[in-house]
């Protein structure tokens, strides 16, 4: 069984400024710069012939290239805080991007996400945070604004789970086009 799922990886300089974010938060696990990313569509766990066929259905999907801004901070976990993530500026082609991805996704027999795309770079994972040092952090970050960048591909990522938190590796890279529809 492969671990999957579809992202957009971050240029290296966010992803040093966003690691410059970390800390001040027990019991927080900070995620490594290496691993932060923008989930686009996460697939699951699936057999070796449902990664080839989504690997295709992702070939075959047009976008255009298009700029993205990580900015301000928040929390999923209302009552108990399970992870604090960095957002990402509302844009039209990111959402008609993860949309034909889910599209292409269906049409190869993959159940829908059920889940609200909600756009974020997960920065740390909660366990046993106190919610008040935690709501401290998001309003000292919640101006935060990284540097704009271009998007001009996404990938196929496989992930690896271990004793020390997962490690990604890229699968394949799927380039973004002037001419796509």
């Amino acid at each position: 069984m492969l671990r999957l799922f579809v992202a957009i990886g971050l240029p290296h300089a966010t992803c040093i400024d966003l690691a410059m974010l970390g800390g001040g938060v027990p019991g927080a696990r900070w995620v490594p710069s290496e691993n932060f990313h923008v989930t686009l569509r996460f697939i699951g766990e699936v057999q070796p012939t449902v990664a080839e066929d989504a690997a295709s259905a992702l070939s075959t999907i047009s976008a255009r290239p298009f700029d993205m801004q990580i900015r301000g901070c928040g929390v999923f976990g209302n009552g108990k805080p399970r992870s604090i993530w960095a957002g990402v500026e509302p844009h039209d082609a990111l959402l008609h991007l993860q949309k034909k991805i889910e599209r292409a996704f269906q049409q190869i027999g993959l159940a829908p996400d059920k889940r609200n795309f909600s756009p974020h770079v997960t920065l740390a994972r909660l366990r046993n945070a106190d919610p008040a040092k935690v709501q401290r952090f998001v309003e000292e970050h919640n101006l935060y604004r990284a540097a704009p960048f271009r998007v001009d591909s996404f990938g196929l990522y496989s992930s690896e789970l271990s004793h020390t938190g997962s490690i990604y590796h890229l699968e394949e890279t799927y380039g973004l086009t002037r001419t796509a529809a």
